[in-house]
């Protein structure tokens, strides 16, 4: 049998991948240069497999592409669904789909009089002197007013004109729309309007039905009328998706493909599923626009997690540098999620990683505009990708690298040019940075070396990327000197010894998969439910009970959706806190007693603001309850040494390398000939099938029994 995890990133597509299948480890023993195996206990195997995302010339789908390499198919032969246990995958697909605002048609219904609110929005102006002011799309087409009423207590001031709604929805479908949000004044409490509607709506043949008190369930129209949309648009696109990925499965006995429409669908595909933006897995056929859009770094976070703790870190910083960005995210006994949060111009309020993503990455183009040197946020992608991808790409982050000779391309698979079977080119890195560098020198009189042009882009790389950790920690009152710095991703061992010196870090992680960390990240995953309510209401002793009886409510529904006995399964219980007359909400676990409540976000109030205001009333805004179904995970096997303690490792040879605005004379190591209580001192290139690591001046790598690689800055 054949465990997937998959990660379909903006440049490439990891997959990670678990069997005890001796025929295919000896069919892909023979590809060694394309395939990295490692052994596991119990007559297992982990296979590493790294794809460009896009190459239409050779594949669809790259993640379909990757199981059909693992198992030896060709592009015509169907995938044995019997033979694979279980497919866990991340996807850009819905996110994709935002930024290229190319979901699906959506018609909004909101009640009458408040057509424009959501354009209106909260009027905030993130470019205040700005004298042109640019709204953001918006996500629906057309707009239908229902003229009903609720007002705040629940009392039913204007009944819903059925045969007016009727006559609306019906023209609307007539113009081959198919995806409807219905967001009503305070719905999140009184939902009956809503349900009238969304019947009539199904009745009529739409397909996709997002109703706000079930997408959203929390006060505020405007962030509960955005999510809706949201998930109406991208919903469909989601299930499109899914539907192609299982169509290329031979299913077995039992197991059904997922249906397109809303009402229409059948069973689940129990094979599939994916990451949901809070960190937790869920069925395919519940999979869902609102939960997608952070899918691919959210199962990043959780690899990384994860492993750290494995490695006995708890106090963690991520950083996930792939191609196209760089995600961080800070760790401190518990994932950290957000309740509101604007993705690609779009309002969320669902509970999300906090995740801080910037346009920085390999495939951020560097250029020079006449006075400065620039480092994206453009990338090159994966096609025409940098300019060593042979497809005539601009220069990029990782040119620079290649210039550096940090990226040597005989230790990089070659998977690169129009066919997919050429290495890097570094003779083309080299003509471009030397153009460059003349017309840097022609215009502002600066005469520099192509390397130390090529240095000074990184510089501004790096700077950039040690902003946004600071933003996750410093700025918010946590110490980052304490804590270890996980870098995974492709590109995140280039870089790791920098951003840490930047942040004053003294310790870096990185797991043997730190190249396809965020498709490994899938594998260690748990199925999560969250459910949430709004509430509204001073924290009192009074109030205990009835938040007791909300909880159990939450958690009969969460429950339901992952399935599974009471005895098998872990249960979070969170209380959403905010001062009287604020809007900043902080997270605290639920208490029996007030004064626990209150006492735990004093705490972490004076931590994130540096004061606290005992006068003022506490507000419980809302409260969520997360069921967590534990899964299966790949056992991480321990490594034994056979050389001695005085024997040092081999490299296997010695490049020329540029740092700290010199040339150095670097030995390269190959990860597989490492063992444990290694240590390599200076500058150092450590090279694997999936990724390079390098070790800067004043740092050392120490290998550990895990196999996990511990860089330290040296004193």
């Amino acid at each position: 049998m054949l465990k997937v995890f998959a990660d379909r990133g903006g440049t490439f597509t990891d997959i990670v991948a678990v069997t005890n299948n001796q025929a295919i480890i000896d069919r892909l023993s023979k590809h060694s240069g394309r395939f990295l195996i490692v052994p596991l206990p119990h007559q297992q195997w982990i296979i590493v497999y790294k794809l460009l995302s896009e190459n239409p010339e050779q594949y669809q789908d790259a993640a379909i592409q990757g199981i059909r390499d693992i198992m030896g198919l060709s592009s015509n032969e169907a995938i044995p669904g019997e033979a694979i246990e279980v497919i866990k995958m991340g996807t850009t697909v819905a996110t994709n789909a935002l930024l290229e605002r190319k979901g699906d048609r959506v018609v909004l219904l909101i009640t009458k009089g408040f057509k424009d609110a959501l354009r209106i929005g909260y009027q905030n102006r993130p470019h205040i002197f700005a004298r042109h002011i640019v709204l953001p799309t918006m996500l629906y087409e057309q707009v239908i007013e229902i003229d009903e009423r609720y007002d705040a207590k629940g009392n039913e001031l204007i009944a819903v004109n059925i045969e007016q709604v009727k006559g609306d929805l019906q023209a609307v479908y007539h113009t081959g729309i198919r995806s409807c949000a219905i967001v009503l004044m305070h719905s999140d409490r009184y939902p009956q309007h809503e349900q009238q509607i969304a019947t009539i709506a199904q009745e009529i043949g739409f397909t996709q039905i997002s109703v706000s008190h079930q997408v959203s369930p929390l006060m505020k129209l405007v962030s509960r009328g955005d999510t809706t949309v949201v998930d109406a648009y991208l919903t469909p696109i989601l299930r499109r998706y899914v539907n192609q990925v299982a169509s290329e499965l031979k299913m077995g006995h039992g197991a059904l493909c997922i249906g397109d429409g809303a009402q229409g669908s059948t069973s689940s595909f129990i094979k599939l599923m994916f990451m949901k933006s809070d960190g937790g897995l869920v069925a395919a056929e519940q999979f869902q626009g609102k939960d997608s859009i952070l899918s691919g770094p959210a199962g990043g976070i959780v690899g990384a997690v994860q492993t750290s703790k494995r490695a006995g870190f708890e106090l963690v910083i991520t950083f996930d540098m792939g191609g196209t960005s760089t995600d961080v995210a800070h760790f401190k006994g518990e994932y950290e999620r957000e309740l509101e949060s604007e993705i690609a111009g779009a309002r969320m309020r669902v509970p999300v990683l906090a995740i801080n993503t910037i346009a920085a990455g390999g495939g951020s183009i560097l250029f020079f505009d006449g006075s400065s040197y620039r480092v994206g946020p453009k990338s090159a992608g994966s096609i025409p990708g940098p300019a060593c991808y042979r497809r005539g790409g601009p220069l990029a982050v990782t040119d620079a690298n290649v210039m550096l000779g940090k990226i040597h391309p005989q230790y990089f698979p070659s998977v690169f040019g129009i066919d997919g079977n050429l290495p890097l080119d570094k003779d083309i890195v080299i003509e471009k940075f030397t153009q460059l560098t003349q017309e840097i020198a022609t215009t502002t009189g600066n005469h520099c070396t192509p390397e130390q042009v090529a240095a000074g882009f990184m510089a501004i790389a790096v700077e950039n990327m040690a902003n946004a950790i600071k933003k996750i920690s410093l700025q918010r009152g946590y110490d980052v000197t304490q804590y270890v710095l996980c870098c995974f991703g492709g590109a995140g061992g280039q870089v790791a010894c920098l951003i840490a010196d930047t942040l004053g870090m003294k310790k870096i992680f990185l797991h043997p998969y730190a190249g396809v960390l965020s498709a490994y990240g899938m594998g260690l995953a748990d199925v999560r439910a969250i459910r949430e309510a709004g509430v509204e209401q001073p924290l009192t002793p009074a109030l205990i009970p009835q938040l007791q009886h909300l909880i159990e409510y939450l958690e009969t529904q969460a429950r339901s959706e992952i399935n599974e006995a009471r005895t098998q399964v872990e249960l979070v219980r969170k209380v959403n806190l905010k001062y009287e007359g604020t809007n900043s909400i902080l997270i605290v676990n639920f208490a029996d007693e007030v004064a626990a409540m209150r006492q735990e976000f004093e705490t972490e109030h004076k931590s994130r603001y540096g004061f606290i205001q005992l006068e003022k009333t506490l507000i419980v805004e809302s409260v969520s309850v997360e069921v967590i179904q534990k899964m299966d995970t790949p056992e991480e096997p321990l490594i034994n040494r056979t050389r001695s303690l005085d024997e040092a490792p081999k490299p296997v040879e010695t490049v020329r390398m540029f740092t700290a605005n010199k040339w150095h004379n670097t030995p390269i190591y190959r990860r597989e000939d490492l063992q444990p209580k290694d240590r390599i001192t200076g500058t150092a290139i450590i090279v694997e099938k999936i990724s390079t690591i390098v070790v800067e001046p004043n740092w050392q790598a120490i290998l550990t029994e895990r196999n996990h690689l511990i860089l330290q800055r040296v004193a």
